[in-house]
């Protein structure tokens, strides 16, 4: 254990030391493999500030792009930012110097704030859903229901739940006594391999987790299985395969968000662990931490025009 990473638990533990500091190990790999993920993760990070902030400033400038659509897809990319913000910085200096000491207070407020933003993830892409839902199957009462001051509360209630929820489990983990091993195989503090090195019991923590999950992941995937549902329904119901077509392509989109950020996010949270590998678990993290927010505004880029033309505006200006 690294120096000055233990101090003295109190007098009826006084044979155990408690961990002020955790090592991330990353990629244990080769100096040249390191330095190629380094400079890719780099790139990827650079572009998924500048997509994201260029989708957040169309959506605020361009008159066209004042719906609550983009006025999500705009919450979605300062979703996006945070959980980049938090995870890659620390992943580049991880492979830069091959593993990196963090100390236990960044590691619970690394955690949180990866629990914040997965949180408003699940949560906004829901709403989206619901908005798509809204907009194909009762289109007439579309501007009754989907004002701007909804709007505005439905995101500032995903907001808050993401913030309050994920206090009960961070609180909770870091009353934890971590007394043995501080190494984490891991690329950033995720909460289940943190966990596995705690000392104490850790039933309550996971129940808290369990039951977090209940309103920030599958409350949110029953939104969107039933709203797409509906969708599929009505959209079958068209008459004419261009109407059909019409319909399916105001999804087309959100649908492949959905589709990539729930995959990787299910694959690695819900497939028992010993299914799949320490490197496969990575791999995937890797995915919706850093290459998921780098998609979403690509894939809402491609194939919207709405954000095809506001980009050829903006920069024909």
């Amino acid at each position: 254990m690294p120096a000055g990473s233990c101090r003295p638990l109190n007098q009826d533990e006084n044979n155990l030391t408690a961990v002020t500091e955790f090592f991330l190990i990353g990629f244990q790999a080769s100096k040249y493999l390191r330095t190629f993920l380094f400079c890719l993760l780099l790139v990827v990070y650079c572009g998924t500030i500048c997509g994201n902030l260029l989708i957040i400033a169309l959506v605020s400038t361009s008159k066209n792009l004042h719906t609550p659509m983009y006025f999500f897809i705009s919450q979605l990319s300062i979703g996006d930012l945070l959980l980049t913000s938090v995870i890659v910085p620390n992943m580049l200096q991880i492979l830069l110097n091959n593993g990196m000491t963090i100390t236990f207070i960044d590691c619970i407020a690394q955690l949180y704030f990866f629990g914040v933003s997965e949180a408003f993830d699940c949560l906004i892409l829901a709403l989206m859903s619901y908005d798509r839902y809204v907009a194909i199957c009762n289109p007439l009462r579309y501007t009754s229901i989907m004002t701007s001051t909804s709007c505005v509360v439905l995101t500032f209630l995903c907001w808050m739940s993401g913030f309050s929820l994920n206090l009960f489990s961070n609180i909770s983990t870091a009353k934890l006594n971590f007394c043995g091993p501080n190494i984490i195989d891991h690329l950033f503090c995720d909460p289940l391999p943190l966990l596995e090195l705690a000392c104490s019991d850790t039933f309550i923590v996971h129940l808290i987790i369990f039951l977090i999950g209940i309103p920030c992941v599958f409350f949110p995937t029953a939104v969107i299985v039933i709203s797409y549902t509906y969708i599929v329904v009505t959209v079958l119901r068209i008459p004419s395969s261009t109407g059909r077509q019409k319909a399916f392509s105001t999804c087309s989109s959100h649908l492949t968000v959905v589709s990539i950020f729930y995959g990787t996010l299910f694959s690695v949270y819900v497939v028992p662990t010993k299914v799949q590998s320490a490197i496969i678990t990575k791999i995937l993290s890797l995915l919706y931490t850093v290459f998921t927010p780098l998609f979403n505004p690509i894939i809402y880029s491609l194939k919207n025009k709405d954000i095809r033309k506001a980009v050829q505006n903006t920069f024909h200006k």
